[in-house]
């Protein structure tokens, strides 16, 4: 790949981006109307939105914002497209999809069922998550958290990643959130499935298409 992308490769980039936090979203909808939690970032937005009477995708986006501010003091490599994509749609997606769910009434009528919905919502989730970051347009504000403060303090990446997380959950445990398996599932085991998908989907598709199209 050339070292500086060519703003028709960018734009590819980003429309892979924004599959992937569309991915993500519905994801974490199925997560949502499941009740088994949601990822620790998303779980404690809804809390905090509903604290103060706000919709997930406008709080998120408020939060995104505050995150954003930091990050161009602190982390401005980690910025791009990408990061404006997910922090602008992930919430939104999020409440679109729950709607259209609840409109036509999927939901879980049993235990097995809210297994159902946690599996398929964690693989959903995480393959969308893998798409965005393997489009290589920048960083959600939420996961360059964790990077930056690395950057700085030269602390293990995934000690970091756990705290934060961790950190993030029991916000929204404390303030009612959607706290469950899934919200465990995400703080702890949400690498190796990323892991897997950038592996065996996410790459080979993106860096694939754009190798067809003449653009790597």
């Amino acid at each position: 790949m050339s070292l500086k992308k060519s703003s028709k490769e960018i734009l590819l980039r980003s429309l892979f981006a924004f599959i992937g936090v569309a991915i993500l979203g519905l994801g974490a909808a199925t997560l949502r109307i499941g009740q088994v939690g949601l990822d620790p970032y998303t779980s404690s937005n809804i809390a905090l939105g509903n604290l103060l009477g706000l919709s997930l995708g406008v709080y998120q986006l408020l939060m995104n914002g505050f995150l954003l501010v930091l990050l161009v003091v602190f982390g401005r490599k980690y910025i791009g497209t990408g990061t404006v994509i997910n922090m602008v749609g992930a919430g939104f997606f999020i409440d679109f999809f729950t709607k259209m769910m609840n409109t036509y009434q999927i939901e879980p009528n049993s235990w097995f069922s809210q297994l159902l919905f946690l599996f398929i919502g964690v693989l959903i989730f995480t393959f969308g998550a893998s798409f965005y970051m393997a489009a290589s347009v920048g960083t959600a504000p939420y996961d360059a958290i964790a990077p930056v403060i690395v950057d700085y303090t030269k602390l293990d990446y995934r000690f970091v990643r756990v705290v934060q997380d961790v950190g993030f959950s029991l916000i929204a445990y404390f303030f009612q959130g959607p706290v469950g398996m899934g919200t465990f599932i995400s703080a702890f085991l949400m690498g190796p499935f990323i892991k897997f998908w950038d592996q065996k989907i996410s790459y080979p598709i993106i860096e694939g298409t754009l190798k067809t199209l003449g653009e790597v």
